[in-house]
């Protein structure tokens, strides 16, 4: 499993906002800059985000973007899980439908079973707010 740019950038853009929350909406151009993103590209992520209901949006002169819920209801593992498809760590795990011709006898389907469950629970185990409390105490060491 590797996380893509698009994953990376989705979560990073989620954080800020979550960083912003009840600062009222975020404009596109503020984030990018602050996350080093284009613009570009980082409109086809939020545009992903927002289908999902987990961003929404304001039009006009003070617009931009903000988060539909606490940062405490958004797990890593959701977002990532959006905009990544599949998180298996294995071809054969991607799909349930798909499953492989040879998984009767397959002695280490239970190994990326197995691992499959410990990515799944830690990434959903994990929340916008916990990423923010990591960063906030990671400030306060350094200070």
């Amino acid at each position: 499993m590797k996380i893509s740019t698009k994953g990376r950038y989705a979560l990073r853009a989620m954080v800020d906002l979550a960083k912003q929350d009840n600062q009222g909406p975020i404009s596109l151009k503020v984030i990018a800059l602050r996350q080093d993103i284009s613009v570009k590209y980082l409109e086809s992520i939020v545009a992903v985000l927002q289908k999902a209901g987990f961003v929404t949006s304001t039009r006009g002169k003070c617009g931009g973007y903000a988060l539909t819920k606490d940062p405490a209801a958004y797990t890593v593992g959701a977002i990532l899980k959006l905009t990544e498809k599949t998180l298996a760590p294995v071809t054969c795990l991607e799909e349930e439908d798909s499953a492989c011709k040879r998984a009767d006898q397959c002695s280490t389907l239970p190994l990326w079973q197995e691992l499959d469950h410990l990515i799944d629970d830690y990434l959903e185990s994990v929340t916008l707010a916990d990423l923010l409390l990591q960063t906030v105490g990671k400030k306060q060491e350094g200070s």
